[in-house]
């Protein structure tokens, strides 16, 4: 295992640095690449989920969190940044049995819809009741501008800006602080936090007896329909085997078979200027030879610390003379391959499974094992997603 360097050493993108945080009143350490930002650390090295991620370019507020007591987008701010710094999110702010006054006021007055900015809503009047120019003391006109930073889509505002101004109005001396920040253990996911560095190719870890998806809704789900004119019996032959289905994912190559219907793979994946590598395991776990349908869960992730966790679904039935080929995917986004914004990622996959799709087409009419994909061309995938985008906008 290679070491960690000092959080303040010049590092490469590839590597990883080791980040002590406080974090809800708990000192943790985690080993993040350079580029994480905060958001992902305490979703996905920490396993606290409150803090919700939306637009991913600081203008939503979704992520809103309390750095050394001051309210800072947590997808705006690098790990790396946050070393020694004393974090709040909003499951410090308060716990069921001892919920904090503004959790009590938004309930109170139903302040929130979906509740998907709720975290970002109670985080950012925090901070503007214990930290705003007027404390406790601003004036129910103010709010509106004041609370202008963090975005609801649903509620119309009116339910939280009371809430606020009923915390306001109880709390003339100031407001109480966060009342869930008692130390625990925080545990991080897949074995990231704590002082270790990721595999490196010199010493690849263990493949895990299963490949197991996160809890919660996915990233993105694509849905893929494809007509093939190759008969059904010939794309199932494509599918039921694994080295020549690997051979149609576009940048993905099969490196080992393993014991229980597991597979070592590798994949690239190009979006713009960011190129990621991944490393990973695939499992199937539904084999229908008589309904002609499999199912895959994936998991896979590359040293700068991108993370990509997919449960994939293809099923082929017949459709006249050819075969309608059905691909289902739940995908689970971490790291700089999310950044991009999780509804243009989820059409740059949809893309994928497209060329997938023509890639077993041609394998099942020729009979020929398919040489593996190339690496679709990124500048292409973004262009023609973005256009299928407008236009669904604009119809």
């Amino acid at each position: 295992m290679s070491s960690v360097p000092p959080p303040h050493a010049r590092v490469e993108a590839h590597e990883q640095v080791e980040v002590e945080l406080t974090v809800n009143g708990s000192t943790v350490t985690v080993a993040v690449p350079p580029r994480m930002h905060l958001a992902d650390a305490l979703r996905d090295r920490i396993g606290l989920t409150g803090t919700h991620l939306g637009c991913e370019h600081g203008v939503c507020g979704m992520c809103t969190v309390l750095v050394d007591g001051v309210a800072a987008r947590a997808c705006l701010v690098f790990t790396v940044q946050c070393d020694g710094a004393d974090i709040v999110t909003v499951e410090g702010l308060g716990s069921a049995d001892e919920q904090h006054p503004l959790q009590r006021a938004f309930a109170a007055h139903h302040a929130l819809q979906c509740g998907f900015c709720t975290p970002g809503m109670l985080m950012s009047s925090y901070d503007l009741l214990a930290n705003g120019p007027a404390g406790t003391s601003v004036a129910p006109a103010d709010l509106p501008t004041e609370m202008s930073g963090v975005i609801c889509r649903c509620t119309g505002y009116r339910g939280i800006l009371a809430a606020v101004a009923d915390v306001a109005d109880a709390y003339p001396e100031g407001l109480p602080e966060p009342r869930n920040r008692t130390p625990r253990t925080l545990l991080g996911r897949a074995g990231r936090t704590g002082s270790g560095a990721g595999p490196t190719d010199e010493e690849p870890v263990a493949a895990p007896a299963e490949v197991r998806l996160p809890a919660g809704a996915p990233t993105a789900a694509v849905e893929v329909r494809s007509r093939l004119s190759a008969p059904v019996e010939a794309v199932w032959r494509v599918l039921d085997d694994f080295d020549q289905l690997a051979r149609c994912l576009p940048g993905a190559s099969l490196v080992e078979v393993l014991p229980d219907d597991r597979y070592r793979g590798r994949a690239v994946v190009a979006l713009g200027p960011v190129k990621l590598s991944f490393d990973g395991i695939a499992q199937v776990v539904d084999r229908d030879a008589d309904e002609h349908r499999l199912r895959v869960l994936a998991h896979g992730a590359d040293s700068g610390g991108s993370a990509t966790q997919a449960d994939i679904r293809l099923a082929a039935s017949p459709d006249g003379e050819g075969t309608l080929l059905s691909a289902d995917a739940a995908l689970f986004l971490s790291g700089r391959i999310a950044q991009f914004g999780r509804a243009l990622a989820g059409d740059v996959s949809k893309r994928m499974f497209e060329r997938f799709a023509a890639s077993v087409e041609h394998a099942a009419n020729t009979g020929e094992a398919p040489q593996p994909a190339a690496a679709p061309n990124p500048i292409r995938l973004l262009f023609s997603a973005l256009l299928d985008r407008l236009r669904r906008n604009n119809a």
